[in-house]
């Protein structure tokens, strides 16, 4: 098209070093960081190579983009993970040059795989992620459009670690540098950014804290930080933006594609979500030292707030529908948010300051809850809030109030919404039913009403909005959407085991304490006859 032709004469003029090399063919991607194009190199043995250009865009951080060339650097290039060949600079514009990797498209191919390709597709993203963690790298955005799957070739690669994170023991040195940085930040900055968005009221404990969030563009990639009190950039990898197959998430809700800050709660919150649209446009919020004022932004973006750290000063709206100054001017806890909204593990969710690799095997298991499904995306959400509702869904309130606790957040609901098996939902999904026998002791999950939806918890979604996801679940479950395969067709997914349900109950354990490895999944029974 005109558009792509212009993009790449832009990025010949941007880094002229390019047209002596690689011959642009086409854009093949584009996020919110970065835009990828396919090349061919000519090489002195006479042979085209075709290559992979990722043009970093000009506002990244130097240090963010040297900590994402060391991780390549250094973990990439065996196990699955991507490598990088070369790296191009001109000023403010970075390519990073990979090898390319000719890929299907995770929506096109879900359900035409058969159980022992869904299979050798995990084992081998436990591979790279057993490759990375043993690096002490945090990826942060495990999801099947960033782990490449040729599915001729049976060839796989885990790529884009713009947003990798290190472990407090991690072998990439630059990734220590970029957390030593960011920590500089803190509670006594007197500009934090604050998203408020439409219909949630968020009111917290001492220190109270307001945060509320809502479809909001991305913000400076600088503050990707476990401290700094900024709006952190998500990350934008186009996910499910493919319509050549039709498919159906669980949960239908429209995805905003939320990145929002990086803002902090405090561990005891209670959120509440109502019927009308809090007008916070026309307000003043006073504290004891300064005045705030909040204005509207065009299409629920996110609006700012200056506060200073207010420890004395009791709240007068806890479980109302208004925002006191009280709260906009508490000091903020510090937690990294950046991902793929429907794959951010619970701790991520709820604000949880200490995040390790666990993160990104429940990324994994989501991913695995897709192929076991057929559906894809699974989870759905416009905001945190929402998510941490549909995981609810599946893996119970009690559960995931339980395994908040380990983590120090308390989670309030007044409802109890059950557990669900995940072998019955996967077969309902998928219109299966296998004929292998279940675990002793294995119920099927009891059928979710609306009368045991949550009315008031403390990062969840409104009652009529979580009744309308579990309805749209209960009307698949019925046969609404799951059609039935035929025997022919089955290519195994009559014979699915039980060790594969095990393993899923494990990647999406709600505690990332207990939350299984990548090392200890390439163990796993469901891996048996297969060679970590």
């Amino acid at each position: 098209t005109a558009g792509m032709k212009k993009d790449i004469e832009r990025l010949y003029e941007a880094v002229p070093q390019l047209v002596n090399v690689f011959n642009i063919k086409e854009k093949i991607g584009e996020g919110t960081f970065s835009s990828v194009y396919l090349a061919t190199a000519q090489l002195q043995t006479g042979y085209e190579e075709k290559m992979a250009l990722k043009h970093l865009i000009p506002t990244s951080h130097p240090l963010r983009i040297a900590a994402e060339l060391q991780c390549l650097t250094v973990a990439g290039g065996q196990d699955n993970v991507m490598g990088v060949k070369y790296c191009f600079r001109k000023n403010d514009h970075v390519v990073i040059v990979m090898p390319y990797l000719e890929h299907e498209s995770f929506l096109d191919i879900l359900n035409s795989l058969s159980f022992e390709e869904v299979r050798e597709y995990m084992f081998n993203l436990f591979k790279a992620l057993r490759r990375i963690h043993h690096f002490g790298i945090v990826h942060r955005d495990v999801k099947p459009s960033n782990f490449l799957y040729n599915r001729q070739l049976k060839e796989y690669a885990l790529v884009d670690f713009g947003l990798a994170q290190g472990t407090p023991d991690t072998k990439i040195e630059l990734l220590k540098t970029a957390h030593s940085e960011d920590q500089q930040g803190s509670c006594l900055q007197n500009n934090p950014t604050i998203p408020l968005g439409n219909r949630v009221s968020v009111n917290v404990t001492v220190p109270k804290q307001i945060a509320q969030q809502s479809a909001s563009k991305p913000a400076d990639k600088k503050s990707i930080s476990h401290s700094r009190i900024q709006i952190k950039e998500g990350r934008e990898g186009k996910e499910g933006s493919v319509h050549r197959s039709v498919q159906r998430s669980v949960f239908g809700e429209r995805n905003f594609n939320v990145y929002s800050s990086t803002y902090q709660q405090n561990s005891s919150t209670k959120v509440i979500k109502h019927s009308k649209m809090i007008d916070v446009s026309s307000r003043k919020l006073v504290t004891k030292k300064k005045i705030i004022s909040t204005k509207t932004l065009s299409n629920g973006t996110a609006r700012k707030a200056a506060s200073v750290c207010s420890l004395n000063l009791m709240c007068d709206c806890y479980a109302t529908d208004k925002v006191c100054s009280v709260c906009l001017s508490r000091c903020q806890q510090v937690a990294p948010r950046a991902g793929t909204p429907g794959f951010r593990a619970p701790e991520v969710l709820t604000k949880c300051p200490t995040q390790t690799t666990a993160i990104d095997m429940w990324s994994a298991g989501i991913i695995f809850l897709s192929l076991l499904s057929g559906r894809y995306p699974f989870y759905k959400a416009s905001d945190d809030l929402t998510a941490l509702a549909q995981i609810m869904t599946v893996r119970g309130s009690r559960e995931t109030i339980q395994a908040a606790k380990t983590f120090g957040k308390s989670i309030l609901c007044t409802q109890v919404v059950a557990a669900q098996n995940l072998r019955t939902l996967c077969e309902k999904l998928r219109g299966t039913n296998s004929s292998c026998k279940r675990s002793q002791g294995e119920e099927p999950s009891k059928s979710i009403s609306d009368s045991t939806l949550p009315t008031a918890v403390e990062k969840l979604c409104a009652p009529e909005t979580l009744g309308k996801q579990i309805q749209h679940v209960k009307s698949i479950q019925e046969g609404d959407g799951a059609l039935e395969m035929k025997e022919a067709d089955m290519k195994g997914w009559d014979q699915v085991p039980d060790e594969a349900y095990d393993l899923l109950d494990k990647l999406l354990d709600l505690n990332p304490a207990t939350r299984i490895t990548a090392k200890e999944a390439l163990q796993h029974p469901f891996f048996k006859d297969m060679r970590p």
